[in-house]
C-alpha cells in the first residue's frame, strides 16, 4: 500500500506544480486578481496534501496497525476536495462549490492528525 501512496503523493505534486504554472502563464490574463488568488491557494494546498501523502507512505512501514494509510487517504479525498472545490471557485463555478471546500479541509486536518499519532506511537 506504501507504494500506492508514493505514487499518488507524487502525482499530486507534480499535478500542482503544473496547475501553478499553469496559473501563472495560461490564466494570468483570464482571470481577476482574487481568482488567480484562489488559484494560487488550490494549488499550494494541493501540494501541502500530497506531500502529507508521501509522509504518510514512509511512514507507513514503522507503523503498527493502518494509521498512516489512513492519514494519506484522508490527505488524498482533502487534497482533491479542496483543491477541486477552491480551484473550481477560481474559474467561475456556482458559489455553493465553495461550501464544499472546508470538508476537504476538514479531512486535510484530520489527515494530518492521524499522521502525527501514527508517527508518535510508531516504533
Amino acid at each position: 500500500m506504501s507504494k500506492t501512496l508514493i505514487m499518488a503523493g507524487g502525482l499530486m505534486c507534480a499535478v500542482a506544480v503544473a496547475t501553478g504554472a499553469f496559473g501563472a502563464h495560461a490564466l494570468a490574463s483570464k482571470l481577476d486578481a482574487r481568482s488567480l488568488e484562489l488559484w494560487e491557494t488550490a494549488g499550494r494546498y494541493f501540494m501541502y496534501a500530497g506531500l502529507g501523502v508521501l509522509a504518510s507512505a514512509l511512514l507507513s512501514p514503522h507503523c503498527q496497525g493502518s494509521g498512516a494509510l489512513w492519514a494519506g487517504g484522508l490527505l488524498i479525498a482533502g487534497g482533491l476536495i479542496f483543491a477541486g472545490a477552491v480551484g473550481g471557485l477560481a474559474l467561475g463555478a456556482p458559489k455553493i462549490l465553495g461550501a464544499v471546500a472546508p470538508i476537504g479541509g476538514s479531512a486535510m486536518i484530520a489527515g494530518f492528525l492521524v499522521l502525527a499519532y501514527a508517527g508518535w506511537t510508531s516504533s
